[in-house]
Parts: structure tokens; C-alpha cells; sequence
């Protein structure tokens, strides 16, 4: 335990020193509250004019977590970073001359990457939340609102759950480029649109971010069922990440 908490502090160390993932870490809030924030005014606009163009399923609870589904993206980058960047570097011979014990490294990678996903993902989903609802003006609603509070916790377990995938990938493929081109295209509008084709309709369900956003579908049934799919996912890519780094010979 002493040799695996000594890991782990080496790695949020180096979290904070590289420039590059810390950076990408940095901006899941002014990326989240930002668009939060655009999206209040645009939302009060519309119900201000009574225009018609409205989303027909918009609420004001809803949309005060919209925003973290593109500040993910930084999150995701930041995971990838975290992992891949020892690769091309070269840095993660140096690592394993500290850590020769490649599980214990490799816990110590995830669980900081997942440390600091959850310490930056949790205040940032609440502070977006609440940013929305101010810039809602009247139309707002509170923390307390229905079915709010279970969301506000889902969303923080997504964005983890995401970042662990995110950086089990980068392990996999023992690059950066590779996972990023995988997954920001399908975070971005992949999943959405195979949602849309009623051949992938129901395949579309099961992808990672699609099946994740239920938790933080705010009143959603099937909150458990995408919490279950992306915890699989997530452990197939972070067992997958492992295999690959004990079979690394440098």
C-alpha cells in the first residue's frame, strides 16, 4: 500500500507539471459554463419572444447539464494526455524505472486521472447547473428541483467513467491520436446520429456516451441500465490498457 500511494502521488504530480494535459484539464469549466451560460440566455430569449423554435422537450433543469456534454471533451483530452503522453515521449521507461510493478503504475495513472476528473467534474456540473438557471432569469429552476440532485451526482460519475475510458483507450493504443480521433467525433455527433437511423437505433444505445447520458438525463428510468453499460465499457477499455502495458517492451 505504501509503494501504491507513493505511485499515485508521483502521478498527480506529473498531472500538474505537463503543461498540455493540466491545460486540457483546466478547460472542462469556462468550455461547460460558458456554453451553460449561452444556453440560459438563448433558452430565456425564446421563451421571452414565445418562439415556436423552442425545443419542444426543453426544461430548464435539463438544460443546466447540457453544457458538460461539450466541456467533456476537455476531460477526455486530459485523460488521453494523461496516459498516452509517457508513450511519445519516452518517459514512461523513467516511470517504470520508479514503478517497475506495471499494474501498480497503472492503477496509480487511473486513479489520479479519475481523481481529477471527479475533483474538477463535480463543482464544475453544480456550477454550470446553477449558472443556466441565473441566466434563465424567471424561466430558472432550483437544486432542488425534481429528479436535479440524482442527475447532478450521474453526471459526476459519467464524467469519471468517461475520463477512465478515455485514458484506458490511450493505453490500449499507446497513443494519443488514436483514441482522440475514435472518440471526440463520436462524443460530438457519432452516437447522436446513429440514434437517428433506424437501422443503428437501438445499437446506439449501448455506444459508451450514448448509454452514459441517462445518467444525467434529469427523471430518466434507465439511469441504472447506462450506468451499467458505462462501467462495462469502461472496464473492457481499462483491461484492455492494462494487458497492453505489461506486453510494452519499450
Amino acid at each position: 500500500m505504501p509503494e501504491t500511494l507513493a505511485a499515485l502521488r508521483g502521478e498527480l504530480v506529473k498531472l500538474r507539471r505537463v503543461r498540455g494535459t493540466f491545460l486540457a484539464l483546466l478547460l472542462f469549466a469556462p468550455v461547460s459554463l460558458g456554453i451553460g451560460a449561452l444556453d440560459g440566455v438563448s433558452a430565456r430569449s425564446a421563451l421571452d419572444a414565445h418562439n415556436p423554435l423552442l425545443r419542444a422537450d426543453f426544461t430548464p433543469e435539463q438544460t443546466g447539464l447540457d453544457g458538460i456534454q461539450y466541456g467533456q471533451l476537455a476531460l477526455i483530452v486530459f485523460a488521453v494526455l494523461a496516459v498516452a503522453g509517457e508513450y511519445g515521449s519516452g518517459l514512461l521507461r523513467t516511470s517504470l524505472l520508479a514503478v517497475p510493478d506495471r499494474g501498480r503504475l497503472y492503477l496509480a495513472k487511473t486513479v489520479a486521472t479519475a481523481l481529477a476528473a471527479l475533483a474538477v467534474g463535480a463543482p464544475v456540473t453544480v456550477a454550470g447547473y446553477l449558472v443556466t438557471q441565473c441566466a434563465l432569469g424567471p424561466h430558472g429552476a432550483g437544486l432542488g428541483a425534481a429528479g436535479v440532485p440524482v442527475a447532478l451526482l450521474g453526471a459526476a460519475c459519467y464524467l469519471v467513467l468517461m475520463s477512465l475510458f478515455a485514458a484506458g483507450l490511450a493505453a490500449a493504443a499507446r497513443n494519443a491520436v488514436v483514441p482522440l480521433v475514435v472518440l471526440l467525433p463520436m462524443v460530438l455527433a457519432g452516437s447522436h446520429l446513429l440514434s437517428l437511423l433506424g437501422a443503428t437505433r437501438q445499437l446506439a444505445h449501448y455506444l459508451p456516451d450514448r448509454a452514459g447520458a441517462e445518467l444525467l438525463t434529469v427523471g430518466s428510468h434507465d439511469q441504472l441500465r447506462g450506468l451499467l453499460v458505462l462501467s462495462a465499457w469502461t472496464a473492457a477499455a481499462l483491461a484492455l490498457g492494462l494487458l497492453r502495458l505489461r506486453r510494452w517492451d519499450g
